[in-house]
């Protein structure tokens, strides 16, 4: 069994899978008099001819060290995922290899920050950390086949 280390996401490392979904370092323009920061566009939801749709996601935890076993992606639009909670959570992707998932990379994402991975990224399921936790979701509804599930040898993620 192979074993990965979860490491913390960056933008740039982050940047093949998708967009961090978190506040710029300054703010795109002010509003509402001044009072709310706009981060704007942080992400672009791909649809793939469908609609772009939202909806909260409730997830069983899982604990470190955590076996995956199955990936999944959505050929034919974006999926962001956005926590609603106080906790981190953990992301792991892979690269596409022929079709195929490649070696998957595991991501620490702090609380407070969601992720868009773009269409066709290969991605293990949702997986909060120690306590369940609902995430807003952003993505795609209509005709089409769009979700390829793989079962792989199991990976080990550890902290």
């Amino acid at each position: 069994m192979t074993t990965i280390k979860a490491r913390p996401i960056t933008a740039d490392e982050f940047a093949p899978f998708g967009e961090l979904l978190t506040p710029r370092e300054a703010p795109s323009k002010m509003i509402n008099a001044g009072r709310c920061e706009r981060h704007h566009a942080l992400a672009t939801v791909e649809r793939g001819g469908g609609e772009a749709i939202i909806s909260i996601f409730r997830s069983e935890p899982v604990s470190l060290p955590y076996d995956c076993a199955l990936l999944e992606r959505h050929p034919l639009g974006s999926q962001a995922f956005v926590p609603l909670g106080p906790d981190p959570w953990l992301s792991i992707v892979a690269p596409d290899e022929g079709g195929r998932p490649g070696a998957p990379i595991a991501f620490l994402v702090p609380a407070g920050m969601g992720v868009n991975l773009r269409a066709g990224v290969w991605h293990g399921v949702l997986t909060p950390l120690d306590r369940p936790a609902d995430f807003l979701v952003v993505d795609r509804e209509g005709g089409g086949v769009n979700l390829e599930e793989v079962a792989i040898a199991p990976v080990t993620v550890e902290a």
